[in-house]
């Protein structure tokens, strides 16, 4: 069944306001609100989507420690305003219930999900309008938080443009950044800084400061955007499950969004949406016709010319 659709990634500022976007390419889209300015890189591996001629993959699957990883959510983003980090959450939420076609077994999942993968995570599938979120400091998988100084930053980015693949390292940048994050008492690793911001405490008394940018990974080897699945590993004596998205898909976008939960508006807003191969395939037909009928030669005939004499 999966065969019968591709993947169309769009992004913007708001759930309204989306363009269409380039995967698996290192030049990022930008994307600029009142709250935020963001570069968002998207990588997928076996990429067969939209736009048509898209890389099938990165160089970024090839690189340790992402060789098992299906995708990459690779973003930086400089807020425009002060935001506690209680407040900034990421995560996925729909316009429609869903409730009605979540799979066998969909409970079991998200235990596995909350418990192995983010403990963090609160939502409500079961709503009119599901959400699943969590805090983007325990959520997100690499954090680097940057600089405010236009020099540093203009630095950072040459550095970031001649890199090839540019990945993001849990950390800060020399200097400013790394004072930032030593004075908002965030641990050094990834795993730490996570586990520290399980915490609602420690969430709330940090600051994502205006002005400054904070970089960002958020990547997996779960969700397979290929075969539209969702692979779950076991554990213990627990199996692994996969579970095939497409069989319970309702015609509903998975959005990505990073929002401020305060003022509930989000800085942005990431949508993949499956589109019918076979009415893709009809549209460029048509298309075809339609150029060729244009191009077309007009045809005198006798009787035409005879009238023109």
């Amino acid at each position: 069944m999966a065969d019968k659709y591709v993947l169309k990634v769009t992004a913007g500022p708001t759930y309204a306001d989306q363009t269409q976007i380039p995967v698996n390419t290192e030049s990022p889209t930008s994307i600029s609100s009142s709250f935020a300015t963001t570069s968002l890189t998207l990588r997928i591996r076996n990429y067969r989507g939209l736009p048509a001629g898209s890389p099938s993959t990165s160089p970024y699957f090839s690189t340790a420690p992402h060789t098992s990883d299906l995708y990459s959510l690779q973003f930086s983003f400089t807020p425009k305003e002060d935001v506690n980090g209680n407040d900034m959450v990421f995560g996925n939420d729909f316009d429609h219930p869903i409730r009605d076609k979540l799979p066998p077994g969909f409970q079991q999942a998200f235990n596995i999900v909350k418990w192995f993968i983010d403990p963090g995570l609160y939502g409500d599938v079961y709503a009119d309008e599901p959400y699943l979120y969590g805090p983007m400091l325990s959520s997100i998988n690499t954090l680097r938080i940057g600089g405010k100084d236009d020099r540093v930053r203009e630095a950072e980015e040459e550095k970031r443009a001649n890199a090839g693949v540019h990945l993001v390292e849990e950390g800060a940048e020399e200097g400013e950044g790394e004072e930032s994050r030593h004075d908002s008492k965030v641990p050094a690793t990834a795993a730490a800084r996570k586990k520290h911001f399980l915490t609602e405490a420690h969430l709330k008394d940090f600051t994502f400061e205006k002005g400054r940018e904070y970089a960002c990974d958020f990547f997996n080897p779960y969700l397979d955007f290929n075969d539209f699945a969702l692979r779950l590993p076991g554990y213990g004596l627990i199996p692994g499950i996969t579970l095939p998205i497409i069989s319970y898909w309702d015609g509903q976008p998975l959005r990505y969004v990073l929002k401020n939960r305060k003022t509930d508006e989000p800085l942005w807003v990431v949508v993949f949406t499956l589109q019918p191969k076979e009415a893709l395939e009809a549209e460029g037909r048509k298309k075809d016709e339609t150029a060729s009928s244009e191009t077309k030669p007009a045809i005198h005939t006798g009787a035409a010319d005879d009238d023109l004499d």
